[in-house]
């Protein structure tokens, strides 16, 4: 049985005071994708908010083999590259401010994984550019070179290709692909792609605001359709004549 990375418990979630899951549960294997997805506002971030540790569940555990110091995020892609004066290498390093020693000293073993990391994600090469001059595609994969310096064994993606132009986003999903096959990453990812998302994933976790549930990617379009029927009736029974 493969090792669980995290194990979600019995999870119940508020934002600005306001439920937004309840008693959800859900495990993450070593060297998994899981892919979360569904509406806008029924929780997404608030979850990733709460595997991060930013934000403290009203009720349930969250469960994190190694702790949550050995997390690589990637957050929603931003313009706040713009006017940046830091180089790539510059950024992607940063990534190791999480364990720098007495707040000065790299960790051991840092170059080294410095330059894995850049070469895992295809961006050596512009290790000296300017990170405000490049391109979306480009900052989206020294973004998550840097996600990478912190990872240990689990990194979390919110909308990894979002706002990228198809080029970009496969270049960004074959990246995604290769570190989970050839270095067992596991990798939780909210996206609205799911075309090519589901294709990728091992499971997939579905957030509606009327519940959720977790399914293997296979057998996902079939529990949608049926969740969805099932919504459909109940409105459908509450409708005035």
């Amino acid at each position: 049985m493969n090792e669980n990375i995290i194990e979600c418990r019995e999870l119940t979630l508020a934002y600005d005071g306001a439920l937004v899951i309840d008693n959800l549960s859900f495990d993450v294997k070593k060297g998994e994708i899981l892919l979360v997805t569904g509406e806008n506002g029924s929780g997404k971030s608030t979850l990733i908010k709460a595997i991060l540790g930013l934000i403290r569940p009203v009720a349930g555990e969250i469960r994190i083999a190694g702790g949550r110091r050995g997390i690589g995020y990637l957050p929603q892609k931003s313009d706040s590259s713009d006017g940046f004066p830091a180089t790539v290498r510059e950024v992607v390093s940063s990534g190791f401010c999480g364990s720098l020693r007495y707040g000065i000293f790299l960790p051991r073993g840092a170059e080294m994984r410095l330059e894995r990391a850049m070469k895992q994600t295809g961006v050596l090469e512009l290790q000296n550019r300017c990170f405000s001059e490049l391109s979306g595609g480009q900052t989206q994969r020294v973004l998550l070179a840097r996600a990478l310096c912190a990872a240990e064994s689990l990194l979390v993606l919110d909308e990894p290709t979002n706002g990228l132009d198809p080029a970009s986003a496969s270049d960004m999903y074959s990246i995604i692909t290769e570190l989970r096959l050839e270095h067992g990453m596991s990798v939780i990812m909210v996206s609205h792609d799911l075309d090519t998302a589901v294709s990728l994933a091992d499971r997939v976790l579905h957030i509606c605001c009327d519940g959720a549930f977790c399914c293997r990617a296979g057998e996902y379009p079939e529990r949608v359709a049926s969740a969805h029927t099932v919504h459909r009736g109940h409105n459908m029974k509450g409708e005035k004549t």
